[in-house]
């Protein structure tokens, strides 16, 4: 009972002490995009909740998308932003 007691308490603090740093036990690879993430539809602007390109250190440059309904996936970089230059030239011109 008390090494299980110590196990629990060492992984709190560790726990306060990396949050107290600012570092995160979760990778910052998981903000990369992989092959079997990436969708080549269409989406219209107003499903689009939020969007954030992947960091240079990801091996595949892309857009991570998050629609309103909560699904998120990612874009190649380039054709998210021929997409967006359509869409808002299609805004503009009604």
């Amino acid at each position: 009972m008390k090494l299980s007691s110590l196990a629990l308490l060492s992984l709190l603090l560790a726990a306060l002490w990396t949050g107290s740093l600012g570092v995160s036990f979760r990778s910052s690879y998981s903000t990369c995009c992989y092959k079997d993430m990436f969708i080549w539809k269409k989406i219209p602007a107003l499903l689009i909740k939020s969007y954030q390109e992947t960091p240079t250190h990801c091996s595949h440059r892309a857009v991570r998308v998050e629609l309103r309904n909560g699904k998120r996936f990612c874009m190649d970089q380039h054709w998210f932003q021929q997409h967006q230059r359509q869409q808002q030239s299609t805004q503009t011109s009604k």
